[in-house]
């Protein structure tokens, strides 16, 4: 793509998602079902972290672009190197880990992930928008511009240690709570639970794997051109 049509997209896409955002994590208190919003509110959930996920990243896109066009290509460079990390690191594996995970167990028992008091809550267009869209936007990223991968151990490393965040956020809400952020959780005895968390891992680093080896396919051996 012109680097002036890729400005309008990241700039489109970085709209898009911090609308989402914003109308997820403005539901009006008193529409919310009391036994989904508690302690930690929309941000103990990994579809609305994957939402700002994405809005930092299409954000770091469009200034990227931007520099780009006014030729501040040492900047550039820098913004760009961000760019592809926050790209092959987080925001493909993660938006494609969101889409699958979440209608697979959705199609299978939709209470596990999704109880249906939440279809007075949230519309249809917006279910769609952080648990359907992410995928092509992430498909659709991959295939306009290539990325540079970090080296393997460096990215698994950060993907690992994100991981381990969010899975140390939701046993400190269990603690708080003893509510389980997803009702799933409840069904697995420790040891099964431990299984659970180290096969959803397993699942995202393939998703990573598999984002590398498009990107390679797609682009091959590339360099950039400013």
């Amino acid at each position: 793509m012109e680097i002036s049509t890729l400005a309008t997209y990241h700039c489109l896409a970085f709209a898009w998602y911090f609308f989402v955002a914003y109308s997820i994590t403005n539901v009006q208190a008193t529409e919310r079902p009391s036994e989904v919003f508690l302690y930690g509110g929309q941000w103990k959930y990994l579809t609305v972290l994957n939402l700002v996920l994405q809005a930092v990243f299409y954000g770091v896109s469009f200034l990227a672009d931007v520099l780009r066009l006014v030729k501040k290509l040492r900047c550039a460079k820098s913004v760009i190197s961000s760019r592809d990390l926050l790209f092959s690191v987080l925001a493909f594996p993660v938006s494609t880990f969101v889409c699958i995970s979440f209608w697979t167990l959705y199609t299978y028992n939709r209470e596990l992930v999704y109880p249906k008091s939440l279809d007075g809550v949230i519309p249809l267009w917006l279910n769609h928008a952080m648990h359907t869209a992410v995928l092509p936007f992430a498909v659709l990223e991959l295939l306009a511009l290539p990325h540079r991968y970090p080296d393997k151990k460096k990215g698994l490393t950060l993907l690992g240690s994100v991981s381990f965040l969010y899975i140390s956020w939701v046993l400190w809400i269990y603690s708080v709570t003893g509510e389980w952020v997803y009702p799933l959780f409840a069904l697995f005895s420790p040891v099964g639970l431990a299984a659970f968390f180290a096969g959803s891992l397993g699942v995202i680093v393939a998703f990573y794997n598999f984002g590398e080896f498009l990107n390679r396919m797609i682009w091959g051996q590339f360099t950039f051109c400013f």
